[in-house]
């Protein structure tokens, strides 16, 4: 048997599975890739909610934004804006954007901010996204090059026709070879996979093995025994209702998520150009099913217009909150769902599935030698980036000043991560730096922290501490310029939209029907 790693079997499809097959046929042309995908397993689909990280994951791997918008149904994401979460009271809403703040001193830009424009919010005081986010504008204009912006940007997406784009594009350009069949049975030890047994094509040798499969988790959890590390001590939620709602032709495109928080948890509305995808999260402990699907048909009713609830039919989603003990074994890696699951307040499921694969593209062990390497490094970055994920979530529940009983219990210290316990203390004195998070590619950086903290109200420190400078105040007046001039330069989501379609229309349908 050959010590060279040559052959990639990756085991299941949706969006981990087929972004895996593109990034890694595309990024590692000497391996050969195949991915094995049951025909029966639908892709789940709720986070439909992309980061900024998605636009060069699809330039490295040869997919123009076009394309990528038209067939996925995709919109464009700045952010995500947060109702109700701080009291529940009319007005309470804060946005998180995706364009940071200025460069600075934080503590001077604070003091700046509520010396100078104490009547805006901490994030339309800190970017000029918050106009284009409040005024339902494109990141872009159609005449700028692909996957470039006034503004930063991700995607929103139907992540069913993402798998489908993603499996044409892997299959018809970049030579993945695609099994539709169940596995049956893995060979080898927990240390390291030889093959795995198909129900119709049989045995499929590989030298490294990708588990996508999921919650199944068929290779890491069944084979290699990776245990799971539950974290639903910090997050109780454990239930979703999701529908997809029809939208009348012309109406608004929202430009950021909207998290509705309500009586035990929050409803996520996700805009799209056909569509909208809604959906209730609720923890069990709290809120029964029948009272959660109250709750979506009535924001339903209340927030889309020309919508029909009571025809809509939600689909009940249960699920773990929580990591593996150990993604990546042996020879096999854990990707997405497989890898762990979290309710998906930040969108953070595909941007984890990004940073999975590009810490595999980039560290591809060349021989079975430095697996056990490979595997520790890895294994030590991503229970590190998992822990910051649930630090991070939680902050948006630790901040909240709603009374019943739901928001009550996130708030019990007993459920409070000790890592962030600290950091509210610490940042009750400074704003978060760098300091608090030393990482490189953390996935929330301090303005993300920034954006919750001061968009929920958290006291900033004393004017001593930072006090307001020339420099910060003129740098705040520039945000506040070129706010102006993003409101008049750039077009609505909904314009930018029927442009593309009319210039345009079924420009891939063709190839895409092929497959």
């Amino acid at each position: 048997m050959s010590e060279r790693i040559e052959r990639l079997v990756i085991v299941g499809g949706g969006t981990a599975g087929w972004l895996a097959a593109c990034v890694l046929a595309a990024r590692r042309p000497e391996l050969t890739v195949t991915l094995v995908e049951a025909p029966d397993i639908p892709t789940i689909g709720v986070g439909e909610g992309s980061w900024p990280t998605l636009r060069e994951t699809l330039r490295s791997i040869g997919i123009a934004e076009d394309e990528f918008l038209r067939e996925c149904d995709a919109s464009f994401k700045q952010g995500s804006r947060f109702d109700g979460w701080t009291t529940g009271e009319a007005g309470d809403s804060y946005l998180h954007p995706f364009t940071p703040p200025p460069p600075g001193n934080m503590g001077q830009l604070l003091n700046a901010w509520e010396e100078a424009a104490p009547e805006l919010d901490f994030a339309s005081a800190m970017t000029p996204q918050a106009v284009a986010c409040a005024h339902g504008l494109a990141p872009r204009q159609r005449a700028m090059p692909d996957f470039a912006g006034a503004v930063n940007y991700g995607y929103h997406l139907d992540a069913g026709k993402f798998a489908v784009l993603l499996r044409c594009h892997a299959t018809n350009r970049l030579g993945v070879t695609h099994l539709s069949d169940r596995v049956v049975s893995v060979r080898g030890t927990p240390q390291r996979i030889e093959s795995i047994e198909l129900a119709e094509r049989g045995m499929i040798e590989g030298d490294f093995f990708l588990d996508c499969s999921g919650s199944r988790a068929i290779l890491i959890q069944d084979h290699c025994g990776s245990g799971w590390v539950d974290r639903s001590d910090v997050s109780p939620n454990d239930r979703a209702l999701a529908v997809q709602v029809p939208v009348e032709p012309g109406s608004p495109i929202s430009s950021q998520t909207i998290g509705t928080a309500h009586e035990a948890g929050w409803l996520w509305d996700i805009a799209l150009p056909t569509r909208r995808g809604i959906g209730c999260v609720y923890a069990s402990r709290f809120l029964d099913d029948d009272g959660a699907e109250r709750i979506l048909r009535q924001y339903v009713a209340d927030k889309v217009p020309g919508s029909n609830p009571a025809s809509l039919a939600p689909r009940k989603l249960s699920f773990p909150t929580g990591y593996r003990e150990r993604f990546w074994q042996g020879n096999c890696l854990a990707v997405g769902q497989s890898a762990g699951f979290i309710e998906p307040l930040e969108a953070s499921a595909i941007v984890m599935i990004e940073l999975s694969l590009r810490a595999l593209a980039e560290n591809f062990p060349a021989s079975f030698a430095t697996l056990p390497i490979h595997a520790d490094r890895f294994n030590a970055l991503f229970t590190y980036r998992w822990e910051r994920i649930v630090d991070f979530l939680k902050l948006h529940y630790a901040l909240s000043h709603r009374e019943e009983p739901y928001w009550l219990a996130q708030r019990d210290s007993a459920r409070m991560p000790q890592r962030l316990t600290g950091q509210l203390a610490l940042w009750r004195e400074q704003p978060p730096s760098a300091w608090d998070f030393p990482q490189v590619d953390e996935v929330f950086s301090a303005a993300s922290q920034q954006y919750v903290l001061y968009g929920m109200g958290f006291p900033i420190p004393s004017p001593n501490y930072a006090p307001a400078t020339p420099e910060a105040l003129a740098r705040l007046a520039e945000i506040r310029e070129r706010a102006r001039g993003i409101a008049a330069a750039l077009p609505t989501n909904r314009a930018y939209f029927d442009a593309m379609t009319q210039s345009s229309p079924a420009a891939l349908q063709g190839e895409l029907a092929q497959s």
